[in-house]
């Protein structure tokens, strides 16, 4: 018996010591991936506010360059100046609307022209910043104005709450973000909260603009330790022995994850999310299709379709809008080439460039890849200059669009009439097409001034020989009047919104 105990209490002890010799790496494994898991998220946290706040200040700065330009037009009649002020909303890609205010009174409008309105500098953070939820005209839609004032004169411009919360979410995937100014604060769903900033338990992280008078606060809610542990330590649960080189080795892959704009479309780019949306173009006189501008859709896995003006112009301050075209030609011609056999004659195709395309000659190889696609003859390719960027005349932009014109592409200019560069482009460039802004369309029978401007755009283009393509044709009225003033091409909702390739190509066939 005594035999018996000992045997039974030696195997005891060798299955408490199995256990416990078990267990203490598995527990120690665990509590280092656990510190691990903790650094790792406040770095991430880190970075991520870093992200978010270099964002931020680049919109800032777009906005406070407008109010600056505009600060000296304070006090003058709003009539005189509210093109300017419409000009700078055009030129700007993140400023909304732009107002003119003397002695505290918003008197002039981008928006409305003649306008009163109080002004409290009070509202104003440091006098500069005061979040918005919405006005009159966007009831419950954030906006963040910025304030410039100097004596009796000043200049408010706005920015959409819609870019603002659009970087919160982008930038902050996995990551909380919210975005302070004063006492209001703005989510990620794109809503302004008055209350106090609510405490996020994991790894939060407070960080303050150096230039503007805001902060972003990035953080985890209550448990992400555990669930990051768990969607990412897996493999090291089971080997906790080799625990030392794959958590460090996990760990510099993790901290090394961007998550600015430039790399979310860079992993878009690569995992070909980009597409081409068509938008019909119809002859003047006829009305029959003649063409179509190639638009650029973003396809996200969890957005769903994303606006072009929330990321075309992070695509063209990263420098991945070339690649992002080139791409978009190739969609275009794999859909179109099969079908330009068919077509009765010259198919127009309008693509947009901007400034990044004009620093080397690789376009002109892209345009000689899309041309050769297509029977010969069948399309007419159309480079769109914009005008966010402005194009140097340097001698390789003049070789530049030499080579093109040489190859058959023809140039127009987009947007013609907004922009600052457009007598500039037709003086330098060899141009064929101007294209004008809807803007200008819209104010057919309603703004006197705007026609004026219209028909001298018009008799312009016809006196240098232009072809021309009125934009944003939403009406019977619009689409006569242009017609009956000779514009060659028209384009907009009335003949057709912007569609996949599948549908336009449908649309095609009875067209």
């Amino acid at each position: 018996m005594p035999l018996n105990v000992k045997s039974r209490r030696k195997r005891g002890t060798r299955i408490v010591f199995t256990v416990l010799s078990g267990l203490l790496p598995v527990l120690l494994g665990v509590a280092i991936l656990y510190l691990q898991a903790e650094r790792t998220l406040k770095q991430s946290t880190e970075l991520t506010g870093e992200e978010a706040i270099r964002q931020f200040e680049l919109m800032l700065d777009n906005t406070a360059q407008a109010a600056q330009e505009l600060l000296p037009l304070a006090g003058q009649n709003c009539n005189d100046v509210k093109l300017a002020l419409r000009e700078q909303v055009t030129r700007r890609p993140f400023v909304r609307s732009t107002n003119l205010v003397w002695n505290n009174n918003l008197y002039c409008s981008s928006l409305f022209g003649d306008y009163q309105e109080k002004v409290n500098p009070g509202d104003y953070t440091h006098g500069k910043l005061w979040l918005m939820n919405g006005n009159p005209v966007t009831p419950e839609t954030a906006l963040l104005v910025y304030r410039l004032s100097e004596g009796s004169q000043g200049a408010l411009t706005t920015l959409n709450g819609y870019h603002l919360s659009h970087v919160l979410r982008l930038i902050g995937r996995k990551t909380q973000l919210m975005l302070r100014v004063g006492p209001y604060w703005l989510s990620a769903d794109g809503k302004v909260h008055g209350d106090a900033l609510p405490i996020l338990p994991v790894a939060q992280n407070t960080l303050t603009s150096a230039r503007y008078a805001f902060t972003v606060t990035a953080g985890f809610s209550e448990g992400e330790t555990w669930r990051y542990m768990r969607n990412e330590y897996p493999p090291l649960f089971s080997l906790l022995l080799f625990f030392g080189v794959v958590s460090s080795s996990i760990g510099h892959v993790l901290q090394k994850r961007s998550t600015s704009p430039s790399r979310e479309m860079q992993r878009a780019l690569e995992a070909a999310e980009f597409i081409p949306y068509f938008q019909p173009v119809v002859h003047g006189d006829n009305k029959q299709w003649s063409g179509a501008e190639v638009l650029m859709r973003w396809k996200h896995p969890k957005e769903g379709l994303v606006r072009p003006d929330l990321f075309i112009p992070f695509a063209e301050h990263s420098g991945l809008i070339v690649p992002m075209t080139r791409s978009l030609m190739r969609q275009t011609s794999a859909l179109l080439a099969p079908l330009s056999a068919s077509f009765n004659g010259p198919f127009h195709i309008g693509i947009n460039i901007t400034a990044s395309h004009c620093r080397d000659l690789e376009l002109v190889e892209d345009c000689r890849e899309f041309l050769s696609a297509f029977a010969p003859g069948s399309v007419d390719l159309v480079l769109e200059l914009t005008e966010r960027e402005l194009i140097e005349p340097t001698p390789i932009t003049l070789q530049l669009f030499e080579q093109l014109h040489g190859l058959g592409v023809m140039i127009a200019i987009d947007d013609f009439g907004t922009g600052h560069s457009s007598l500039g482009y037709l003086r330098q460039f060899n141009v064929d097409f101007l294209k004008i802004d809807q803007s200008f369309v819209a104010m057919i029978g309603v703004d006197a001034l705007s026609r004026h401007i219209l028909d001298s755009i018009i008799e312009l283009s016809a006196k240098l020989d232009l072809g021309i393509v009125a934009e944003g044709v939403e009406t019977v009225e619009q689409s006569d009047y242009l017609t009956a003033h000779g514009v060659n091409y028209l384009q907009g909702y009335l003949f057709g919104r912007p569609m996949p390739g599948a549908d336009f190509i449908r649309a095609l066939s009875d067209h």
